[in-house]
């Protein structure tokens, strides 16, 4: 009888150390990916866009590109301190291309269909396609029709297939002061009352913008390209002339 109980406690012991050990590897694991992976805490709180009608001048930089940028173009207080980011994010209103004022912030807070607003990201970027590049390379590989119809306001158009990851989007591209103008406008629905075009541009190394206007707009797409061109190089002048 004793022998068949050291058999059992023999049996037992063989199977509880993989145990205890795999529990402990997972422990391990866990706290490793918890303190490797987790992210910081400032991450977990997105920062709010706080407004200011104060023009000061802001000393800015993105990837060695510098800028000087009134106070009240810039959408986040934490960027007002100026420095170095690996994105920035502006704003101003079409057709003159302000930043913002405080008698003005209903316009800015709101998100009417025909809103004036554009907004700006200034950011790093190491994959930096022109946008001839990216129509070719990336957004023709998920259209209907490469060839395209003869689309509004002087542009091409182009339908991206359902099956992508542009779907429920439309692509305009257009031609202003000699280079193409590319632009995914989301397209008008019972869910989406309220949709934008979005163009990628490529600043220099390393450097690129996004901007975004409401589809309404599109009408002035050109304005809005040679408008947004000029307010970004005058912000790279000023750092130059500083």
């Amino acid at each position: 009888m004793a022998s068949d109980d050291g058999e059992t406690i023999r049996k037992r012991s063989g199977w509880i150390v993989p145990i205890a050990v795999f529990v402990i590897t997972a422990a391990l694991s866990a706290l490793f990916l918890l303190f490797y992976l987790a992210p910081e805490p400032a991450s977990l709180v997105e920062e709010r866009a706080t407004p200011t009608d104060r023009s000061d001048p802001v000393s800015l930089q993105v990837a060695g590109m510098k800028m000087i940028v009134p106070a009240n173009y810039i959408r986040f207080a934490s960027v007002r301190n100026g420095g170095k980011f690996k994105d920035v994010s502006l704003y101003a209103t079409f057709p003159d291309f302000r930043g913002y004022t405080g008698w003005e912030a209903q316009t800015f807070s709101g998100n009417a269909a025909d809103s004036p607003v554009i907004f700006y990201l200034i950011r790093e970027e190491n994959v930096n396609l022109s946008e001839e590049e990216r129509f070719k390379r990336i957004y023709l590989s998920y259209v209907t029709d490469p060839s395209g119809t003869a689309g509004p306001f002087g542009l091409r158009q182009y339908t991206f297939r359902d099956d992508s990851g542009y779907r429920g989007e439309d692509l305009f591209v257009g031609t202003s002061s000699g280079q193409p103008v590319v632009m995914r406008c989301v397209r008008f629905s019972e869910n989406v009352p309220s949709p934008s075009c979005l163009r990628d541009v490529r600043l220099g190394k390393r450097v690129a913008l996004s901007y975004r206007f409401k589809r309404a707009l599109l009408g002035r797409w050109q304005e809005i390209a040679d408008g947004s061109t000029k307010l970004i190089q005058g912000f790279k002048s000023r750092a130059k002339e500083d």
